[in-house]
């Protein structure tokens, strides 16, 4: 699945070369160009690039409504795609157990939302619980997306950004800005992400 993030405009903050996704402030949703079609956007290539979030910019994000991540230029097609899912479930509530039924829910608990985000990237068929999370995959981090999870949470670090339901900003599936120690998790990733 092919997918390029589109944003009307991007703040000068969030715009500029490098590696990293960067968070911005905006209610528009990115949207999704159908498989094959011709690459549009602001930046080179379709993709609104980005540089890694400064602390003052991630404090402002957070504190703003519909923050979505922007896709660095270099991703491949698969992290497009784990960023598009993240970003169309972000600012849902908490809901414990959400997401397990269906992909597809009103509301998510962490293992619920990593698991969105993996089905997006083609690298899950169903949803798993953090214990199940901890068998899934590749052991260690990957070079894109990393989830790490134990017996009671789960999170997933997409493009050096991370995607969790606990954090500053509320509650429910949220892009965070702050750091989160990765003590006493396991850390697993997609085959070849």
């Amino acid at each position: 699945m092919l997918a390029y993030l589109v944003l009307a405009a991007a703040p000068a903050s969030a715009q500029g070369p490098g590696g990293a996704a960067a968070l911005v402030g905006d209610d528009t949703r990115p949207e999704t160009a159908a498989p094959g079609a011709a690459p549009q956007g602001p930046a080179a290539g379709g993709v609104t690039t980005g540089t890694p979030v400064s602390t003052a910019v991630g404090e402002i994000a957070e504190r703003l409504t519909g923050v979505r991540a922007l896709a660095p230029a270099s991703a491949p097609p698969e992290v497009l795609a784990a960023i598009l899912a993240a970003n169309s479930i972000a600012g849902l509530p908490y809901k414990w157990g959400g997401g397990h039924r269906d992909f597809d829910d009103t509301g998510y608990d962490c293992s619920g939302a990593v698991s969105k985000v993996l089905n997006a990237v083609g690298a899950l068929d169903s949803p798993l619980d953090s214990t199940g999370l901890k068998r899934w995959g590749k052991r260690g981090r990957g070079r894109w997306i990393t989830v790490y999870t134990n017996p009671s949470h789960a999170y997933v670090v997409i493009a050096g950004l991370r995607f969790d339901t606990s954090g500053r900003g509320g509650k429910g599936p949220r892009w965070r800005a702050e750091r989160r120690s990765s003590a006493g998790f396991v850390a697993r990733h997609p085959e070849g992400l």
